[in-house]
């Protein structure tokens, strides 16, 4: 079964609350999400293996750690999930973005794929899917299916806030896909909503209805 993280720095956990507050604006919730995405990708990035290589300092050699060759690749599910991607640019500058849209079917209800567009070398990076909110989990399980058809096997996703019915269902469908959030939520409502949550990201960053 896959890992869930649940990053509980107090730093996150107080940004978070202003996300979550009905009255914080469109400016100040878009800032908000993108620290929170700053100090998120912190976690995400813990387990990214490390070389030894010699460096010079002004007063001997020494043997130091840098990040090995493992490249990192950021894909957004569109549209909310662009609003976390400055976030962690900021401390993995070098990682290229892809973008994922997704749309319900009318007739089935389930997520379809209406846009794809991914680094050319997607399939030998560490995919991080993106999206603020893993409410049924529908979205994030199609972006997944969308990434492993086209030979990408490693993959992590990540979400602010997360209901439990989501997390499962992203579990059962991709047991290999670790799950990091920043607060696991008590459920969904009658109209898939995540309780307490914060309601729509896409209208709340975007400042649309």
């Amino acid at each position: 079964m896959s890992k869930l993280v649940i990053c509980d720095h107090p730093l996150i956990q107080h940004k978070l609350t202003f996300i979550r507050d009905k009255e914080t604006n469109t400016k100040d919730f878009r800032e908000l999400v993108d620290e929170v995405a700053t100090l998120m990708a912190y976690e995400i990035t813990r387990e990214i293996p490390l070389d030894t290589i010699q460096v010079e300092t002004p007063v001997a050699v020494t043997n130091a750690k840098v990040v090995s060759g493992r490249m990192v690749g950021l894909v957004p599910i569109l549209r909310a999930g662009l609003g976390m991607v400055d976030g962690i640019l900021k401390l993995i500058p070098s990682a290229k973005v892809g973008h994922i849209g997704l749309a319900r079917d009318h007739e089935t209800l389930q997520p379809k794929e209406y846009y794809i567009n991914l680094p050319t070398d997607a399939p030998n990076r560490l995919l991080i899917v993106i999206d603020p909110m893993l409410a049924t989990g529908g979205s994030a399980i199609a972006a997944i299916n969308s990434l492993k058809s086209r030979n990408c096997d490693q993959i992590k996703l990540m979400c602010l806030i997360a209901a439990p019915e989501g997390v499962k269902a992203v579990q059962e469908a991709h047991p290999d896909v670790d799950i990091y959030i920043a607060a696991l939520d008590e459920r969904l409502d009658e109209k898939g909503y995540i309780v307490p949550g914060l309601g729509d990201a896409g209208d709340r960053m975007f400042g649309t209805n």
